[in-house]
């Protein structure tokens, strides 16, 4: 059986999109764990700053974070952790731009359809609630400062419609800060 993408099936993409979810952090651990990501960058040598950028473009999606992460902290522990920091989120800023641009719908079905099954009167009430319209870029700026993948909070900002000379520099703030926390965290563990 063929699982495929549309809006009468939303439970068959959002397990097809879990399977991906799952797939993704599994490279990223063989990627890190085989000691291929730490060999690639020996061998970049002066361009894994330009790894930086491309690490931070897929820093910003759901199916590539993993492996982003671990680029990005092996990147980290050779190189200044701002520049990286800088530099990936300047990457991760084009990667949300173009899923801000091209994939928001697809999310908000998953969060529509995930809204859909939840059955609680104080949830609709929340919902509904003032306060939780102003929460939701808040709620979307955090998510995309974490390692989370930022297709959430971009679909969270994209219902509060804020505007994209706002929003590009908050993602770029936000993205760098994470990734520059990574690094850090990264660092001082060793890992």
């Amino acid at each position: 059986m063929v699982i495929t993408y549309s809006a009468k099936n939303p439970r068959a993409a959002l397990l097809k999109d879990a399977l991906i979810l799952a797939g993704s952090i599994a490279l990223a651990i063989l990627l890190v764990r085989s000691g291929i990501i730490h060999a690639a960058l020996d061998r970049a040598g002066q361009y894994a700053l330009v790894g930086s950028f491309v690490a931070g473009i897929c820093f910003a999606s759901l199916f590539t974070v993993a492996p982003a992460v671990a680029v990005l902290a092996e990147i980290g522990q050779t190189h200044s952790p701002i520049l990286v920091a800088l530099i990936g989120g300047a990457g991760a800023v084009l990667g949300d731009l173009i899923i801000f641009k091209f994939m928001r719908d697809r999310v908000s079905l998953h969060l529509a359809f995930i809204i859909q099954k939840i059955k609680s009167p104080l949830f609709a009430a929340i919902l509904r609630h003032r306060a939780f319209k102003w929460l939701l870029p808040f709620i979307g700026a955090l998510i995309i400062a974490s390692p989370f993948p930022d297709e959430l909070g971009l679909a969270l900002m994209g219902l509060s419609h804020i505007k994209t000379r706002i929003f590009i520099p908050l993602s770029f703030g936000l993205n760098a800060t994470g990734i520059l926390i990574i690094i850090l965290v990264s660092r001082a563990t060793g890992l």
